[in-house]
């Protein structure tokens, strides 16, 4: 199908990614609950510069295709403090007020992420323009069989009904479900090797 190739994402895609996952999680509703302002889309774009940088794209895990990407991580999953102190003023832009609950959310998170080695998938997005046409799914593929080859499990949290669906196609089983503060509930989601 148009714009199901996948190729591994290079630091240059960087501006792609982030333009791809900002257009792929206008409408998710754990974002759209942190960031429910008018400006979502400008909040959306500076959350993911702060997130997409050169400790996720390189390194041949993160896939790109013409409407679609995924940062994957290995282990080492969590960002530095030298990460997070580099970026905090477009964390700041990116959820102004709402930074505490960003926060919290992610720390939520991090308490219940696997300590077993794997590998995350903390974003994977396909534009509006290419839905429907199998790129998330082609970007499953290639994630998990890569995964599969290194004999590592994988884990994501599904923010919304229709994503978990897409994922328990591709062998992914919920290990739990959390609302962080509140929030919109996300699905904790890992794939055994060759799931």
């Amino acid at each position: 199908m148009v714009g199901t190739t996948v190729a591994p994402a290079a630091t240059a895609d960087a501006g792609r990614v982030v333009r791809t996952l900002a257009d792929a999680f206008a409408d998710d509703p754990v974002l759209a609950w942190l960031l429910p302002s008018g400006r979502r889309a400008g909040r959306l774009t500076a959350h993911f510069r702060a997130t997409v940088g050169g400790d996720v794209l390189g390194d041949g895990l993160s896939k790109v295709s013409p409407y679609g990407a995924v940062l994957v991580h290995p282990d080492g999953w969590r960002q530095s403090l030298l990460h997070q102190a580099g970026h905090a003023a477009s964390y700041v832009r990116a959820f102004g007020h709402r930074l505490p609950w960003a926060v919290g959310v992610q720390a939520a998170l991090e308490r219940r992420h696997p300590r077993e080695p794997h590998r995350y998938l903390s974003y994977i997005g396909v534009a509006a323009a290419g839905r429907g046409r199998g790129v998330g799914s082609a970007l499953l593929a290639a994630v998990t069989a890569e995964s599969d080859a290194a004999g590592l499990p994988t884990y994501l949290e599904a923010s919304s009904p229709r994503n978990a669906r897409l994922y328990r196609r591709h062998g992914f089983v919920t290990v739990d479900v959390v609302r962080p503060l509140g929030s919109p509930p996300l699905e904790l989601m890992m794939r055994v090797v060759g799931g």
